[in-house]
């Protein structure tokens, strides 16, 4: 059992890492629309519990936001300002 927990984990944080790297490259900017999360789940490998998982906590750390029956979007960033 901790064998399958450990793999879902590992999944999981794979799956974190591509969105969020594709978001801070760029490939995915400011308003843009995230693929649907099936389809998210198709290119990763992983099912779509996780990919929802990882959403949420993209969401969480204010990278990405989701509109209730549009998908997710990646959110614009605040400006950072010289101190």
């Amino acid at each position: 059992m901790s064998t399958t927990l450990w793999i879902v984990g590992e999944v999981t944080e794979r799956v974190e890492a591509v969105l969020r790297g594709a978001i801070e490259r760029g490939e995915y900017k400011p308003g843009d629309k995230l693929p649907s999360e099936r389809v998210l789940a198709a290119e990763q490998g992983a099912g779509r519990t996780t990919v929802r998982l990882v959403l949420a906590k993209l969401a969480a750390q204010g990278l990405v936001e989701a509109q209730h029956g549009r998908g997710y979007f990646v959110r614009r960033r605040p400006s950072r300002r010289s101190s």
